[in-house]
């Protein structure tokens, strides 16, 4: 039967990031080192920088053996929260103008400004024509 482990999001991991509450995050599984950096061959200092991101590819890279991966599981307190974190929406409201005259203008604006175009430009062109004979 699997044990069920709690899930910590990865802001809730990265908040403990001291030497009196050290988290670090490798494969997706979380472990509290607290109690292990003093022991930690490669000093405290490199568990603290690995706190605060997911540290998988640094603890690879060093190369570590079967029995420190063992090790690892006497401080696995949880495992990562795979769902992606859904920012707050914000709600913009637009200000509606509700004059007559302002949806007049916008509707002049909108449906008869080619039409007026069109129309200028026709009679200068009459005028001009008009003019030359």
């Amino acid at each position: 039967m699997p044990t069920l482990t709690k899930l910590y999001s990865m802001e809730e991991a990265a908040l403990h990031n001291t030497p009196e509450d050290c988290w670090v995050v490798v494969d997706g599984k979380i472990y509290d080192v607290t109690k292990y950096l003093e022991d930690h061959p490669g000093g405290a200092d490199v568990l603290l920088e690995a706190t605060g991101k997911d540290a998988t590819e640094e603890f690879d890279d060093a190369g570590h053996s079967k029995s420190a991966k063992e090790l690892m599981q006497d401080y696995l307190i949880g495992e990562l929260d795979p769902t992606p974190e859904i920012p707050e929406m914000e709600v913009f409201r637009k200000e509606q103008d509700t004059g007559f005259a302002s949806k007049l203008m916008d509707n002049v604006v909108q449906y008869c400004a080619i039409p007026a175009a069109v129309i200028g430009i026709s009679a200068v062109v009459a005028i001009l024509y008009a003019r030359r004979k």
